[in-house]
């Protein structure tokens, strides 16, 4: 009963070949169990067919919890199966730590040039995805409160799109993390960072696959504008010059800690009015936000809401300039540089 017919082979399912591969089957040979076509140097290698196993396996699962997949993305580069984007995962998750060993012993490499145009390109695309995101949906007249997967006909079909390099721009920010192994920053490279970059990555491609347009719209258009300001301040940073006009960065965070609540305000707001938007997803979306806002809260509050310094509460010294109720030699510390006048 578990096989299916394939062409003009038998195709056997895929749990009874990681059975076998597992010694919980009779032994099976890569000639006993034809695969889709592919080409004849991959057909008899084991690896190829174990994870050919495993990928149907998840398709079906997936498929089997979220009901038949959205039939206007099929086709589109890297959705049919979920392989790779789980793979592409893995190799980044294990870039991390092969990374870091790497450069354990080798000198920060610099890459300033690398950074700025990288900053760059990411700010440019979240620009047209921002554009993009505003035109389609005013030309479909979504509904912002709830908007449905189906009735706005090709608009929705140019939101699909726009969401379709929302999600893969999840796979180029991957070097987020890897710039940071390479300049040796591993105090950025924290819980909350990876993730973020590796969730977001895996949840766009369910998104995109089942609930690509309609409701869905809202998170990435802000998105889309929070990077705009997030990878400027960061294109910015890479020139120490410019380091005295980057003082807003603390809002950043805020700006992103309001983006969260807002997805989150809207995303509740169709279970209040449903209008045929998958409910599950509507959950699954509010919970999985929570758990950022839960995690932005904890680093604010640990990056910006520090203990004041001792000096603040001593006596100033006599003879001590002071400014705004602190002495000079205050600023100069709270810098980090203490120079020989202020001691």
């Amino acid at each position: 009963m578990g096989a299916k017919i394939f062409g003009n082979h038998q195709r056997l399912a895929p749990m009874t070949v990681i059975g076998a591969r597992l010694g919980l089957a009779p032994p099976l040979t890569c000639s006993t169990i034809p695969l889709r076509p592919m080409p004849a140097m991959f057909r008899t290698c084991p690896l190829v067919e174990l994870l050919k196993a495993f990928d149907d396996e998840i398709n079906a699962f997936l498929v089997n919890m979220f009901g038949p997949r959205d039939s206007r993305v099929r086709g589109w580069f890297m959705l049919d199966s979920y392989l790779p984007t789980f793979s592409l995962t893995v190799m980044y998750l294990l870039s991390i730590w092969l990374g870091n060993k790497c450069m354990k012993n080798r000198p920060a490499l610099s890459l300033r040039s690398i950074l700025t145009l990288y900053n760059l390109g990411i700010t440019l695309l979240s620009m047209y995805m921002l554009a993009e995101l505003i035109l389609s949906s005013w030309e479909g007249g979504y509904n912002l409160q709830c908007q449905d997967l189906a009735s706005a006909g090709e608009a929705d079909v140019r939101v699909a799109k726009v969401l379709w390099w929302y999600y893969f721009s999840k796979l180029i920010e991957f070097l987020d993390t890897i710039f940071f192994v390479l300049r040796k920053k591993t105090s950025q490279i924290t819980f909350l960072h990876v993730y973020h970059h590796a969730s977001m990555f895996n949840i766009w491609w369910c998104v995109l696959n089942w609930i690509p347009c309609g409701q869905s719209f809202f998170g990435p258009t802000l998105n889309s504008f929070i990077h705009i300001l997030m990878y400027s301040y960061y294109g910015l940073s890479v020139f120490p010059s410019m380091h005295k006009y980057l003082w807003w960065k603390k809002y950043l965070t805020q700006a992103q800690l309001v983006q969260f609540v807002l997805t989150i305000t809207h995303t509740m707001s169709a279970v209040v009015k449903p209008c045929g938007f998958p409910f599950g997803c509507l959950i699954f979306q509010s919970s999985y936000m929570l758990t950022l806002v839960i995690l932005f809260l904890n680093f604010y509050f640990q990056t910006y809401r520090k203990k004041p310094m001792k000096k603040e509460t001593e006596e100033l010294p006599a003879g001590k300039e002071v400014k705004n109720g602190f002495s000079k030699a205050y600023f100069t510390a709270a810098n980090g540089v203490m120079n020989k006048k202020a001691q």
